[in-house]
């Protein structure tokens, strides 16, 4: 019986979700149509004559009213039928596959050297508090939270890629002969992610884990002998990683908008950087395609999350 309340709250967050990206689909289309200059200029250039732009607006569709073009988007979107891009002429949902899959390669990645980064800095920090490791570790986790992620990665390209030649400045993953190669390409933007997801990270887990080692049986476990060591990861650690899997949470659904900034610093053949050319030249088609691509993977990336806390928090199940 008392699977029902559980379930209703579920179904409550999955119905908000696929309203908000609803309202979203709405918000996304008219922005798109506020941005400035003429696709079918812009496709024929300025030479154009009157009747041949008539025409090819007519072909593309847009002389039709504005919303009876989101409705036409709308349900075919449904259906799964992103469109035709109106400047590569090619199918918008191979394009965006092909970009996004070296989009999850570069955050796979990216997580890849965030887990253990975090979990690292984050351990140091409680175990020397108010030390000098301690306060240099709260240094740079303030530099992280402060600076932004493009501002980073131009700082590594700078290091890492022209003072030292360790990396090479731009991540040309076409270039990749085998994984090697591919991992040396996508380590500067990589890091780059890490650095600004793990400052966050980093904070949370510091302060829960101080708290985890004033609790009592911490400290009948240290009073009992056993190793430092074992003290921090057999029973500090795992009860300090709630709220630093929340925060993981978040930053994923922040990578997924911070990624733009970092594909485009190092012109990365990926998803964020099909957005920002597809926008320059204004094709509608790939602009709401990923957009929209982008928006759902946040909205699911926070249902999930907020999906996890409600089945592991008893509180939150009692109260449904």
């Amino acid at each position: 019986m008392r699977s029902a309340p559980l379930l209703r709250l579920l179904a409550t967050r999955v119905v908000l979700a696929a309203l908000s990206l609803l309202v979203v689909s709405v918000v996304i289309f008219w922005c798109v149509e506020m941005l400035p200059g003429d696709t079918a200029q812009r496709m024929l250039g300025r030479d154009a004559t009157p009747e041949a732009l008539a025409r090819l607006r007519a072909e593309l569709g847009l002389d039709r009213p504005a919303a009876e073009r989101y409705g036409l988007w709308l349900a075919a979107t449904l259906w799964g039928d992103l469109g035709q891009s109106m400047v590569a002429d090619r199918p918008v949902a191979d394009w965006v596959a092909g970009r996004a899959a070296n989009t999850l390669t570069l955050a796979g990645f990216a997580l890849a050297i965030y887990i253990p980064l975090a979990l690292a800095l984050g351990l140091l920090s409680a175990a020397f508090r108010g030390r000098p490791l301690d306060q240099a570790i709260s240094v740079a986790v303030l530099l992280g939270m402060c600076v932004p992620e493009f501002v980073t990665g131009l700082l590594l390209v700078s290091v890492f890629a022209i003072t030292l030649d360790l990396f090479p400045p731009l991540a040309l993953i076409d270039q990749a002969q085998d994984l090697g190669d591919l991992l040396h390409i996508l380590f500067l933007p990589a890091l780059t992610l890490a650095i600004a997801m793990t400052a966050y990270a980093v904070r949370m887990m510091r302060d829960n884990l101080i708290e985890v080692l004033e609790s009592p049986y911490v400290r009948l476990a240290t009073l009992k002998g056993l190793p430092r060591r074992q003290v921090l990861l057999r029973h500090a650690l795992p009860n300090a990683l709630g709220p630093a899997v929340n925060v993981t949470a978040l930053n994923i659904a922040w990578l997924i908008g911070g990624i733009v900034v970092v594909e485009t610093v190092f012109n990365f053949p990926g998803i964020g950087r099909l957005l920002i050319d597809a926008i320059s030249v204004k094709d509608v088609p790939v602009v709401q395609a990923v957009a929209l691509l982008l928006t759902a993977l946040y909205i699911l990336t926070n249902l999930l999350a907020d999906i996890v806390v409600i089945v592991l928090n008893p509180r939150l199940r009692a109260g449904a």
